[in-house]
Formats: C-alpha cells, structure tokens, sequence
C-alpha cells in the first residue's frame, strides 16, 4: 500500500469516527427534545410530585444536558447502553440476541442477492436489447418501485395464506435448528432480496457496459474470444470498483433498512425491538438502538470507500 492510499484510507477512517460522534450527539439530543416527561410516563398519571421528583434524581434528568450526554457517551464506549426504564434489565443484554437475529436475516439475505445480482448484471449485459435483458430491467424497476410493506404483505397473502409454504409470522429461537429458522425467514428473506437486488443488478450492469466501450475490449473480442469470456475475462474484474462500492452500500441497508420488515413479520430483531420501545418512550433503548444502526451504517459506508479507493488502479499504481 503507498503512501497516497494509505493517507486516503486514514482520512477516511478519520471521517467515519466524526460521523459517528456527531450522529451520536444528534440522537442523544433528539430524544432530549421527544414530547412529554419520561418520570411521568413510567409512573404514570396518578404519580404525586415527590415521586416524580425522585425518579427524575435517580434517572439523573435533572443534571445538565451535556452531563447526561457525556455520561451516557462514556458508558456506549465501555459497552455499556445503559438500562432499559420499561423492565429494569440490561439493555446491552437484551440487544445481542436481536442484533444477532438482525445480523442473521440481513446475511441470508445478502448470500441470495449479491451472487444473483452479479448472474442477472452478467445476463442483462450478454443479451443486451434482447428480451432476457428487458425482461429483468422490468422485473427489477417493479420490484424497486413497490415498498417494502406492499411486498411483504403480497408475499404473506400468496405465499405464506394461499400457498401455504412459508410461515407469514416470521418467529425465531435458539431451539430451531439452521434449516428451520432459514424456513422461518424466508418471506422477509425474499422482500429484503427482491429490494437490494434491484441496485445491485442494474449498477453490474452499468459498470459492464461502461466498460464494454473502451478500447481494450474491442481488441479482446478481435482476438477471438466469446462475448461471455470477454466480459468474465476482461469487463468485470476493470469494473469491479463501482459494483463493490454499491454491494457495500446495499449491505449497510440490508442491516439498518429491516425496520419495516420486521415490523411487518414480527421478526425478533433490532428493527421490532426499537419499535416496540419507541412506542412505551424507552428513551436509553431508543438512544442504543439508533447508535448502533448509526455504527453499522457508516461503518459499511466506510467500509465501501475503503474498498472503492483499494480498488482503484490510479491509486495502487501512481505515476
């Protein structure tokens, strides 16, 4: 690695660590600015002014704002996401088996959309103008264009009621075995692939057919070779940046974008877990969840550059 992508990635890791420092101040302070008194909302209305002000003392709400933000940063940094005010139990705790549920969808999903994404960009490309092409352009453009809560309550209404092969509740536990929660998952399994792999596709196929114009590609198909091995051979690899960097991009999504879904499945994840938190103003458990979406998501954006800058030949072999 020289020196110019080594300053390029270091000012990108640089930039990532401010990002997440301002979006946490950003969450911190929006819950802050939420309507309504949290003392009130746990103890209720018939609470007396002596309670409510005792629970304020305890829940530290009446020590300053950038106090409450700095002890709470301090304690995210330990690991420590605080406790949660509806229950009383370790929020960190209570997270990890969501976020490994979270994790486990998003993967599964990923593993289905990002091989089929580069086959459909590969076929879009090698049949170009004819119907294989047209026919997934259309495909994916519809599947890009209906939300994410209409595709799911499409699959659930067909497939999960009328077909009957997949569960329309999507429920999870360690008891099940992999095959059993790959069953369990498979219709939010679906929504997440058929919305990712839209981008996907469609930017494989851009950067292919980018590529395809230049010189060198010319001078391989003269040579002899089949279309197929030409765009395997020499097209894909010189265009592989702006397709990494968009994969990298959905990625971020599939992890931070399964509100709705989980929502709609009641799938046991982070998305259903802030959810339902944000209805009973759980405020540290809306403030945990929203840093860690924040960290995942800039992180994989990082991540994404970082590959992108790695990816460029005119940084790896400076003149």
């Amino acid at each position: 690695m020289n020196g110019l992508v080594l300053k390029l990635v270091t000012q990108r890791l640089a930039l990532g660590l401010l990002l997440i420092f301002l979006v946490s101040i950003m969450i911190f302070v929006g819950t802050q600015l939420l309507p309504g008194d949290v003392a009130q909302a746990i103890l209720g209305q018939s609470a007396t002014p002596e309670t409510l002000a005792n629970l304020r003392a305890e829940l530290g709400l009446n020590a300053p704002v950038y106090q409450r933000y700095l002890s709470w940063l301090f304690g995210v940094l330990q690991g420590d996401l605080g406790t949660s005010l509806t229950n009383g139990k370790d929020i960190a705790t209570a997270i990890g088996g969501r976020l490994s549920n979270t994790l486990f969808l998003a993967v599964s999903a990923a593993l289905v959309s990002v091989p089929l994404a580069l086959i459909l960009g590969l076929v879009s490309v090698l049949y170009r103008g004819r119907w294989p092409d047209k026919l997934i352009s259309a495909v994916t453009l519809a599947s890009i264009s209906i939300p994410e809560f209409m595709l799911s309550y499409i699959l659930i209404y067909y497939v999960g009621v009328r077909l009957g092969w997949a569960p329309s509740v999507a429920m999870i536990n360690d008891s099940m075995s992999f095959f059993e929660k790959l069953h369990a998952i498979a219709l939010p399994m679906a929504v997440l692939v058929m919305v990712v792999l839209a981008h996907m596709m469609r930017m494989t196929r851009a950067a292919l057919l980018n590529v395809m114009q230049s010189a060198y590609i010319e001078t391989a198909e003269l040579s002899g070779l089949s279309r197929f091995k030409v765009i395997w051979r020499h097209a894909l690899p010189n265009s592989i940046a702006p397709i990494v960097n968009v994969i990298m991009l959905n990625m971020a999504y599939l992890v931070v974008g399964v509100v709705v879904v989980e929502v709609v499945f009641v799938y046991p994840g982070m998305g259903q877990y802030l959810v339902d938190h944000v209805a009973k103003r759980d405020v540290p458990v809306v403030q945990a969840c929203g840093i860690i979406f924040a960290a995942i998501y800039i992180c994989l954006n990082m991540l994404a550059d970082i590959c992108a800058i790695l990816a460029n030949p005119r940084l790896r072999y400076p003149k």
